[in-house]
């Protein structure tokens, strides 16, 4: 499964991050700074978010053992 991570610096000095489960294979950077951008814009998440910090798509192997 590949999870987008989306960091957002906060007022503060911190990182207020989002995950999303399931990114979708082909999924660009620019499209991902768009939505960030969007977001901060329409302020959907938290007040005090100052900008982009960053994004990564982590990418994890479940291996059954039985």
């Amino acid at each position: 499964m590949k999870t987008l991570r989306m960091k957002f610096a906060t007022d503060e000095g911190k990182t207020f991050t989002i995950s999303l489960n399931y990114a979708r294979e082909n999924l660009t950077a620019g499209e991902v700074e768009t939505a960030m951008e969007a977001m901060l814009d329409e302020e959907l998440f938290a007040e005090g978010l100052a900008g982009l910090s960053g994004a990564d798509i982590v990418d994890r192997t479940v291996t059954p053992l039985f």
